[in-house]
């Protein structure tokens, strides 16, 4: 299956989680590398290593990756562990949810992670108000790209989200989520329905509306326990 369309836009609020003064940065999922491209512009000394699934997208990330990987980070024989021993940050924009075993990844990198490490990520949110208006009609079809992109495997709102690394020991040390303006007409509608069915299960109106507002969640975890 074809991955998610290359694309030449980065992710700026991706963009400021990351360390400025990293020494080694490995981004899973580069695309056409438009982030290492934005990121040397900041810190040219920092060897930047990206990894994609798609062989073509690595071809076009070479020309701003100090190293381009074509591979499956999740095949056995990649041996992650021992081929990245000292990255200071990790970065997983709109990747993990493509992978089958985000958690088995996530600790990989937790065991190998140095003082001071971070992984950083953007996240699709599961919860959009948009998925739960199209869920109500039982209109779940997979797309190119977006929310329901067809190749994503796992899914995430912002409480599964944050269990996620939890689990795998970290900690959010910082993030945001990214709103955008809805151009639906009856977008007040959908978000009075996801208020009143929060409040007929017995949930918190006001927060089930605040989560329904993200298209994604940018997030930076470290260890549980640094400061």
């Amino acid at each position: 299956m074809k991955q998610t369309p290359v694309h030449d836009a980065h992710n700026p609020d991706l963009l400021k989680l990351m360390p400025v003064n990293a020494h080694r940065i490995v981004e899973v999922g580069c695309s056409s590398g438009v982030l290492a491209r934005e990121y040397k512009k900041l810190n040219e000394n920092c060897h930047y290593t990206g990894i994609d699934i798609d062989p073509d997208y690595v071809e076009l990330a070479s020309r701003y990756c100090d190293t381009a990987i074509s591979a499956d980070i999740e095949d056995p024989k990649f041996n992650l562990q021992e081929r990245f021993p000292d990255v200071d940050c990790w970065v997983f924009g709109d990747t993990l949810e493509h992978l089958r075993d985000p958690w088995s990844i996530l600790r990989s990198i937790h065991e190998i992670l140095p003082p001071g490490g971070s992984v950083v990520a953007c996240i699709p949110n599961a919860q959009h108000w948009s998925i739960q208006a199209r869920l109500s009609i039982g209109d779940f079809r997979y797309e190119d790209s977006g929310l329901l992109d067809r190749t994503h495997l796992r899914w995430f709102t912002r409480e599964t989200m944050l269990e996620l690394f939890s689990s795998t020991g970290y900690r959010i040390d910082d993030g945001m989520p990214r709103v955008f303006a809805s151009t639906q007409p009856n977008f007040d509608t959908i978000i009075d329905c996801i208020r009143n069915m929060a409040i007929s299960v017995g949930g918190n109106p006001d927060l089930a509306v605040e989560d329904a507002l993200p298209l994604q969640y940018v997030v930076r975890a470290v260890s549980n326990g640094q400061s």
